[in-house]
């Protein structure tokens, strides 16, 4: 047993008012109905994780009012009351499962006292500062379209898009179930159609030094990706481990 760790701590715990459990430092908001379904290896698979995570679903999301460049009034509404519930229950930081959520993240974060992250996007800055600066990131996202129209890059600190390169997933088959809700697709299907667009993006950009994935289904088709493309691999499950292990520090003990 580690000498330098106590198992009982000398001193108070507080809950908050309407907090009904505890040791879940991780809250993650959903779609109501997603109308997919969550492979492992999704943000929305709970075996995904090493840790707890509290789920909350808010039925104003969905892919129609969030993958678009429009605001939902009642999208920010609900945003905002969910990560006040997750908040209340101990959560140490917020996560919006779907990229597309950093559309919202402004008026989200000021109404909360807990640090939300709502897009892999938001690690683009620090890996461009990790790359040559002529080096680009190949970025593979649900829909492109939107990407490129919404305030969701700008939201995610991304001030430079010339050194994205984008390829937006939404003509591929079986993201098409998925953007359309049918509740079901392929997930073989789904990662050779996002293999053949690395790929492509590698061939045409060979001076791509990383890519992100922005998808929260993504990450379930990373090591496929990063078997075939032979480079670092960024989505949502990095971006939530490293979140994690900011809010739930590890102690250090013993000396070599």
């Amino acid at each position: 047993m580690n000498p330098y760790q106590q198992a009982v701590t000398d001193e108070e715990f507080n809950t908050n008012d309407g907090q009904i459990l505890g040791g879940v430092a991780i809250g993650i908001i959903l779609f109501g109905q997603a109308g997919y379904s969550f492979p492992p290896g999704s943000v929305e698979n709970a075996q995904t994780f090493k840790y707890p995570v509290l789920f909350h679903g808010i039925h104003a999301a969905s892919v129609e009012s969030v993958v678009s460049p429009k605001l939902d009034q009642d999208v920010i509404s609900q945003l905002v009351d969910a990560g006040l519930y997750l908040e209340q229950q101990g959560c140490r930081a917020i996560i919006g499962a779907c990229g597309y959520f950093a559309n919202y993240l402004p008026q989200v974060v000021e109404k909360l006292h807990t640090p939300c992250f709502f897009s892999s996007l938001m690690q683009v800055p620090m890996i461009l500062s990790s790359l040559r600066p002529k080096q680009k990131i190949g970025v593979l996202c649900a829909n492109g379209k939107v990407l490129n129209s919404a305030p969701v890059l700008a939201n995610c600190g991304i001030h430079d898009p010339s050194r994205l390169v984008v390829a937006g997933a939404e003509e591929l088959p079986e993201m098409k179930k998925i953007l359309s809700g049918v509740g079901h697709y392929n997930t073989y299907k789904l990662e050779q159609g996002l293999i053949g667009l690395a790929k492509d993006l590698v061939t045409k950009n060979p001076d791509i030094g990383a890519f992100l994935l922005e998808c929260t289904l993504f990450p379930s088709h990373a090591w496929a990706i990063q078997k075939e493309i032979k480079l670092p691999v960024f989505d949502f499950s990095t971006l939530i481990d490293w979140v994690h292990s900011a809010v739930v520090r590890k102690q250090f003990y013993g000396y070599m």
